[in-house]
C-alpha cells in the first residue's frame, strides 16, 4: 500500500452503529442470515446512538411549552435546544426559522400553504411526489427532465425568463435523487432563481443523511427532510429557511401552542392572535421525542465527520457500480451519466427480469432488503425506463410474471451503517440471480 493510499484510508470511518445490525432473517433455501438492510432512501435504520439518547431521556418525558413542572421544564429546554442543534446542523443564517414537521412529505405542504396566493411554482418532473405535487393552488410550471446539470441550470433560467415578473416564484428541486442517487447543481440553481426574483426551496430527503447541507453556502430560501432517513425514528421532520413567508401565511394548523392569545367578542365570535415564531405552524402537542432524536442523529453525524462518512460511501458506491457494471444484463438508470457524482442511491433493471421478482428472490434467497417499483417519482422512472406516459404500471407490480418486462426498476441504497459484507453480499447476489436463476419461484 502506498503512503497516499494508506493516508487517505486513515481518513476513512467504520459503519456507524444501527438498530437491527444483528437481525437474522430466514431464507426459503434453508437456514437463516443476517439480514442486509439496502433500503436506505426508504427508511434509514435508527443510529444506536439516537436510540440510546432517546432511552435516555424517555423517563423525563414530560410536555412542552405547557407546564411548570420540573419534566415539562426539562422537555422544553431539550425541544428548543433541538431546534438549535438542527439550525446549526443546516448552516441556518440568524433570520431562520426551524419548523419541525411529521416528514419531507408534511414540510412541502406546509411552505405550499405558506406561498402567496399569485404565487408561480416551477419544479423538474424528476422530483419526488413529496415535491411534486403539494402546489395545488399554486400556479405550477413542470420542467423536463434534464440530461446534464448544465442543462437544469439552462432550463429553469429559460422558463424564470418566460414567466410573469412581477409575481412572486418559487422553485422546487430535489438535492440528490430517491431513484439515481445523483447530486443536483442546487447552488447554481439557487443563483440562477434569485438572478430571475425567485425563491428556491430545497428538497433534502436524500442529501442530507449523505451529505452535508448548508443553507447558507448554498444560499437556498428552504430546506426540508425527514428524520427517518437521516438514522432517526419515524415521525418527523423538518422544514427550515425564512420567515416572512410562514409568518404571513394562516397557521398550517389551527389549534394550541399555535395560538398567542384568543379572546372570546362581544359578538359571540372568536379574535386569534397568532404566534410569529415557529410555534406558529406547530399546532397541537409536538413530537418531542422524534424531535430530540432528530437532533441527536444531526449531532452523531457530525461527531462521526461527515467528510469521513462520505469518503466511506463513496467507496461503496463506487463497488457498487463496478459490480453492476460487471454484469452486462444490467442497465443501471441515470440522467447525467455514469460519471455523475452520487450518494449511495442506484436504481437498475436486469435484462429478462421482471423487478419485483428480482427484488423478491434477492430477499428470499439472500436476506438482502431492496426497493423495487417506481420510488414515488413515477414521472422520473418512467423517463428513464424509456416507457410511455400512459403505460400501465405502479410501484410494486407482483402480478407481472418472470421475464416479462415491468415498468418497475430496482433501487439498491445505503448509508453510513452499511457494513461491507452486505456490499458484497448484493453484488453476488446479483450476479448468481442473473447467471443462474432463482431458485425461488414465486406462487
Amino acid at each position: 500500500m502506498s503512503v497516499v493510499t494508506a493516508v487517505a484510508d486513515r481518513s476513512i470511518c467504520s459503519p456507524l452503529p444501527v438498530l437491527g445490525k444483528d437481525v437474522t432473517v430466514p431464507l426459503v433455501t434453508g437456514g437463516e442470515v443476517t439480514y442486509a438492510a439496502l433500503d436506505y432512501a426508504a427508511s434509514a435504520p435508527a443510529l444506536q446512538r439516537v436510540w440510546d439518547d432517546v432511552a435516555a431521556y424517555a423517563p423525563y418525558y414530560g410536555s412542552v411549552h405547557r407546564g411548570a413542572g420540573y419534566l415539562s421544564q426539562l422537555s422544553t429546554d431539550l425541544f428548543e435546544n433541538s431546534r438549535e442543534a438542527v439550525a446549526e446542523f443546516l448552516g441556518c443564517r440568524a433570520e431562520d426559522q426551524v419548523i419541525f414537521t411529521r416528514s419531507t412529505t408534511d414540510s412541502l405542504n406546509l411552505l405550499a400553504a405558506a406561498v402567496p396566493a399569485d404565487c408561480q411554482v416551477f419544479v423538474y418532473e424528476t422530483e419526488h411526489h413529496a415535491s411534486l405535487l403539494p402546489w395545488r393552488d399554486a400556479r405550477v410550471t413542470y420542467l423536463n427532465a434534464p440530461r446534464t446539470p448544465a442543462q437544469a441550470v439552462e432550463t429553469l433560467e429559460q422558463a424564470l425568463a418566460d414567466r410573469d415578473p412581477h409575481g412572486p416564484a418559487l422553485v422546487c428541486v430535489t438535492g440528490a435523487s430517491n431513484v439515481t442517487g445523483e447530486l443536483w447543481p442546487v447552488k447554481e440553481l439557487a443563483a440562477a432563481a434569485h438572478a430571475h426574483g425567485a425563491r428556491i426551496v430545497l428538497d433534502a430527503a436524500q442529501l442530507a443523511p449523505h451529505h452535508p447541507v448548508d443553507i447558507d453556502e448554498l444560499d437556498v430560501d428552504w430546506v426540508a427532510f425527514s428524520g427517518h432517513k437521516l438514522y432517526a425514528p419515524f415521525g418527523s421532520g423538518v422544514l427550515a429557511g425564512r420567515a416572512d413567508w410562514l409568518q404571513d401565511a394562516e397557521p398550517y394548523l389551527a389549534g394550541g401552542g399555535a395560538s398567542r392569545k384568543v379572546a372570546r367578542r362581544t359578538d359571540g365570535g372568536v379574535d386569534v392572535e397568532w404566534h410569529s415564531t415557529a410555534a406558529r405552524h406547530e399546532a397541537g402537542s409536538p413530537n418531542v421525542i422524534g424531535v430530540y432524536s432528530i437532533a441527536s442523529a444531526c449531532k452523531a453525524l457530525t461527531e462521526a465527520g461527515f467528510d469521513r462518512l462520505v469518503a466511506r460511501e463513496q467507496q461503496l458506491v463506487t463497488r457498487v457500480r463496478e459490480g453492476l457494471a460487471e454484469v452486462p444484463q444490467v442497465k443501471v438508470l441515470s440522467l447525467f451519466g455514469a460519471d455523475a457524482p452520487r450518494v449511495g442511491v442506484i436504481s437498475f433493471v436486469v435484462e429478462g427480469w421482471n423487478s419485483s421478482h428480482f427484488a423478491a428472490a434477492l430477499s428470499a434467497e439472500y436476506g438482502i432488503g431492496v426497493r423495487d417499483g417506481l420510488f414515488c417519482a413515477h414521472p422520473l422512472v418512467r423517463t428513464l425506463l424509456g416507457s410511455d406516459p400512459q403505460d400501465p404500471g405502479e410501484c410494486g407490480a407482483p402480478e407481472a410474471e418472470p421475464g416479462e418486462r415491468s415498468l418497475n426498476a430496482i433501487r439498491v441504497s445505503f448509508g453510513a451503517g452499511t457494513p461491507d459484507e452486505h456490499i458484497e453480499r448484493f453484488v453476488r447476489a446479483v450476479k448468481e440471480l442473473v447467471s443462474e436463476g432463482a431458485q425461488w419461484k414465486p406462487g
